[in-house]
């Protein structure tokens, strides 16, 4: 890293040092100067300041947090939190060391970790393996893999588009096959 540093940092010219070949000066950086109107300007890709991509925030495990989150887009927590974490439409995923003690709203849940409160989900909560959950859990579809831990009371209630395409399966006559007369 010192050598990274070397580059970019003045140094004082040592003796016998590296620099010898530039005559005891640090090696000087290019700059770009400033486009003039003689010059021709080349075309260059502009970076955008805010990307196109949702943002997607991550708190590590070493994170302890006593409050509440509010987040947006995809969030994954993987420390410690005594408190409530709520979005609108965000999708939060709750790490493998991630110990959630309080609510949780959102739009979409994945839980790999523990939770020690009730789940308020408008789509779709998953369970997965190694996941503790104990507290109530309110979703439209639940997914709970072999070896989860659940306890607690479950709501679960598809959403009415849903319920209508189930119920127009049901009433649909079936397709009659022949030629036509």
């Amino acid at each position: 890293m010192a050598d990274v540093l070397k580059k970019f940092i003045p140094q004082k010219p040592e003796s016998g040092s590296e620099h010898a070949d530039t005559g005891g000066r640090p090696p000087v950086l290019p700059t770009s100067e400033p486009a003039t109107q003689s010059s021709p300007k080349t075309p260059t890709a502009k970076t955008p300041v805010m990307p196109d991509t949702p943002a997607k925030n991550v708190l590590s495990n070493d994170v302890e947090i006593k409050g509440s989150i509010k987040f947006g887009n995809e969030f994954t927590f993987d420390g410690k939190i005594e408190g409530e974490i709520s979005s609108n439409d965000g999708i939060l995923t709750v790490g493998e060391n991630g110990d959630v003690q309080g609510e949780i709203k959102a739009k979409s849940v994945i839980v790999m970790g523990k939770v020690h409160g009730n789940i308020t989900v408008q789509e779709r909560c998953e369970l997965r393996s190694r996941s503790q959950l104990i507290g109530d859990l309110r979703a439209a579809r639940l997914i709970i893999e072999e070896g989860a831990t659940f306890v607690g009371k479950s709501e679960v209630t598809p959403n009415k588009a849903a319920l209508k395409d189930l119920g127009n399966i049901h009433k649909e006559k079936p397709q009659e096959v022949g030629a036509p007369r």
